[in-house]
C-alpha cells in the first residue's frame, strides 16, 4: 500500500516541506505504523555498516535500491546478504534494467541513497522483496537518514511496501 497524496502524475504532493524523518515518519503513521528509529552517527549507509551499528545478521539488513526499469524507477527490496541480478530483474518486472543514479534515486523517492526507506516515497513505485528477507524474525531498514534504521517484520516490509515477493538476486 501505497502512502501520500498524488496528484494526476503519480508525484507526492507537499512532501518537500518536511524533513526526510518527517516524512518518514508521516508514512509509517499513515500506514498504522509507530517505528522506533535509532540514529548512528558512525552511519549505517551499507548494509555491513547498518548490521555492525545494530547488532544483526547482515541478512537481515533491507537494502532499497531504485533501478530503473525502461526508465521508470522501481524500488528491489534486497537482504543485505544477496546482491541484485539485473538481469533477472529485468525479466521479471518486463524491461530493461539499470542503476538510477543518485539524482535519480533522490527524484522518485525524496530520499539520498543510504537513507532510503522501503516505503513513503516521492512517487509511487513498483517495488519486489527479496525473499531471503522473510526467513528473519525481523528485519531493519533505513529510516529516510544514512544514520537511522528501524525494525520491522517481513510480513509488515511487504505490506507497507506493497511489494511482490519474488526471486531477483544473483546466486
Amino acid at each position: 500500500m501505497a502512502t501520500g497524496i498524488d496528484d494526476t502524475d503519480g508525484n507526492r504532493v507537499g512532501a518537500a516541506r518536511l524533513s526526510a524523518r518527517e516524512r518518514f515518519l508521516a508514512g509509517a503513521e499513515a500506514l498504522g505504523m509507530t517505528p522506533r528509529i535509532l540514529r548512528f552517527p558512525e552511519g549505517t549507509r551499507t548494509a555491513e555498516q547498518a548490521a555492525a551499528a545494530v547488532g544483526c545478521e547482515l541478512g537481515q539488513i533491507v537494502k532499497s535500491l531504485v533501478f530503473l526499469c525502461d526508465g521508470q524507477p522501481v524500488l528491489a527490496l534486497t537482504s543485505g546478504a544477496n546482491r541484485v541480478d539485473t538481469g533477472r530483474l529485468g525479466e521479471l518486472l518486463g524491461g530493461a534494467i539499470t542503476r538510477a543514479d543518485a539524482d535519480g534515486v533522490r527524484e522518485a523517492t525524496g530520499y539520498a541513497i543510504g537513507g532510503t526507506p522501503p516505503f513513503s516515497h516521492a512517487r509511487l513505485l513498483r517495488a519486489v522483496a527479496d525473499p531471503a528477507l522473510l526467513a528473519f524474525g525481523t528485519v531493519w531498514a533505513a529510516a529516510g537518514t544514512p544514520d537511522t534504521v528501524f525494525e520491522l517484520t517481513p510480513g509488515e516490509l511487504v505490506d507497507a511496501s506493497g511489494a511482490e515477493v519474488a526471486d531477483f538476486v544473483a546466486g
